[in-house]
């Protein structure tokens, strides 16, 4: 069969879709990727990609979308805007995607669309054809929330295509472990498109102090502080060897002597290897963290941050701070207290149970 694979033109968005993209490719269905912005940088997985959102900026739409709604966006920066400003950029940007995603549908004919919940562009194409449209998740909200946010500020797209709302779709796949989040559809094992990068020899094996890898986000915007400068400022108080993935110039302007720089880097490849992971909050980190069995510490922040946070923190497998209340104390946490390491270890098991992509392109065939 052909399946269509429709993604916000983000990485954080696009690189969970691949594993299954991949393996539906592999079981010899035909799979076209429809996304844009860094995004494309799926074209190394091997899958075919077409760019639906030319010149996209992300934060063009926010600079035209927020001004209007201050209220929402003020929430949104502080994190506690849950869905409504996710909703609002998502809506403005599926407006912009459902006209060429229609179009590539209408030309390509794909027997499946799958879809990640804020592109509901891919959901508009599979009414208009009258084929299967399936939900994959890529976070830890709830998609059904995420569609029905999306869906009510998306403007006249569904009018010019003749539809008054969006039906259901034929399934959804649920990636989060249930302990932590609960999600609508089958179980599916959480995976990632890594993107590339090689890992260095000697993040390979432990070192002879416990790591601490430390990673920002791959999209930055206002509020967004990360941890890497809180981390830097109480790294000679830890007894830890500290890596910082990809940092920015600011963080690396003065470092102590047990802090190290990466480049781009096969993040799944160094967990295993680490003690633990210090990161932005964002939904790929908190999934990566959670599958190693690490404990983590996940910033608050703007947009899902602080509700990706809670929820390792709630769940016992992590800590929830603001950048700006990191300290050598919470770091030294991170790598002895064993009530984290435990419920980590719980949900990383809890994560190896769930089918993985594979299993799942078989019972996606079975819907075409």
């Amino acid at each position: 069969m052909r399946v269509l694979v429709v993604s916000a033109p983000l990485v954080g968005h696009v690189f969970p879709l691949v594993p299954l993209a991949v393996a539906l490719r592999d079981a010899g269905h035909e799979v076209l990727l429809a996304t844009g912005g860094g995004g494309l940088a799926a074209a190394d997985a091997g899958l075919s990609v077409h760019d639906v959102a030319p010149g996209f900026d992300f934060g063009r739409i926010a600079l035209r979308v927020f001004p209007r709604h201050p209220l929402i966006a003020r929430a949104e920066l502080a994190g506690t805007a849950d869905t409504r400003g996710a909703g609002l950029l998502f809506g403005a940007l599926n407006d912009r995607l459902t006209d060429p995603v229609v179009t590539l549908a209408t030309e390509w004919r794909p027997d499946l669309v799958l879809h990640e919940p804020f592109a509901v562009a891919g959901a508009v194409a599979a009414a208009r054809l009258g084929v299967p449209a399936v939900r994959q998740e890529n976070s830890l909200f709830d998609g059904r929330d995420l569609v029905r946010a999306t869906t009510a500020r998306l403007g006249s797209a569904l009018r010019r295509h003749g539809l008054t709302e969006l039906p259901p779709p034929a399934a959804a796949l649920a990636v989060a472990p249930p302990s932590v989040a609960r999600q609508d559809g089958w179980p599916m094992r959480y995976d990632s498109y890594v993107g590339g990068g090689e890992l260095p020899a000697w993040l390979r094996e432990p070192g002879e102090r416990p790591r601490i890898l430390v990673t920002r986000s791959t999209l930055t915007g206002p509020g967004d502080r990360g941890p890497m400068p809180a981390v830097v400022a109480a790294a000679a108080e830890v007894d830890a060897e500290i890596v910082l993935v990809r940092p920015d110039e600011r963080s690396t302007r003065s470092l102590p002597g047990n802090v190290r720089v990466v480049d781009w880097i096969p993040l799944d490849a160094a967990l295993p290897s680490s003690a633990a992971l210090v990161h932005h909050g964002g939904a790929g980190s908190i999934f990566g963290a959670l599958a190693a069995g690490l404990p983590q510490l996940a910033t608050t922040g703007p947009g899902d941050r602080r509700h990706n946070a809670e929820l390792v923190a709630r769940r016992g497998a992590g800590l929830a701070l603001r950048p700006r209340s990191i300290t050598a104390g919470a770091l030294t946490q991170l790598l002895t207290d064993d009530r984290l390491r435990t419920a980590a270890g719980q949900v990383s098991r809890e994560i190896a149970a769930m089918p993985p992509p594979a299993d799942l392109a078989t019972r996606l065939a079975a819907l075409a």
